[in-house]
């Protein structure tokens, strides 16, 4: 009786450690703070998309959920401090300030892609997409380069493990 009580033992614990192992956890989970938002121009120029101290934070879980956000620090607040009342130039600068969204990311280390499942974003356009970036990760540092806009301009975001 002993022997098949093992037996069982053994034979429910080879699955239950394989299903443990079978979703290895998200190589980038973690959070990360921004330390750039640049955009490459089409003459190879690299220059500031969101000024000179753009702020940031990307978290990512286990499983690869995500949520990004971008902001221009130097945002101007709504004069009239409440965001129903703004006018045209503060909603301008609002939109154009930022870039937020979430949803699931999954890293191909030797393609050396991210690939973003977009579920939300503040740019509702990208809500149900799926956006393919290639990315270098060298230490603690992770920069990835989004796809070109239609004015050709590419941009870049480094980030920066947070310990």
């Amino acid at each position: 009786m002993k022997l098949l009580n093992r037996l069982f033992c053994l034979v429910m614990w080879v699955p239950a450690t394989q299903a443990a192992g079978a979703a290895p956890d998200c190589p980038l989970a973690g959070a990360w703070t921004l330390v750039a938002a640049d955009q490459l121009l089409p003459d190879g120029t690299r220059v500031r998309d969101y000024g000179e101290a753009p702020a940031g934070l990307m978290m990512i879980d286990r499983q690869g959920r995500y949520s990004v956000q971008i902001y221009r620090s130097d945002r101007p607040r709504f004069a009239g401090g409440d965001k129903k009342s703004g006018t045209p130039a503060e909603f301008e600068a609002a939109v154009f300030g930022s870039s937020t969204h979430f949803g699931t990311v999954a890293v191909d280390s030797d393609a050396r892609t991210l690939t973003f499942s977009i579920a939300g974003a503040a740019f509702s356009n990208w809500e149900g997409t799926q956006q393919k970036r290639s990315y270098e990760l060298n230490g603690d540092e992770l920069s990835y380069r989004v796809p070109a806009r239609p004015d050709g301009h590419i941009p870049l975001s480094v980030w920066r493990r947070l310990r």
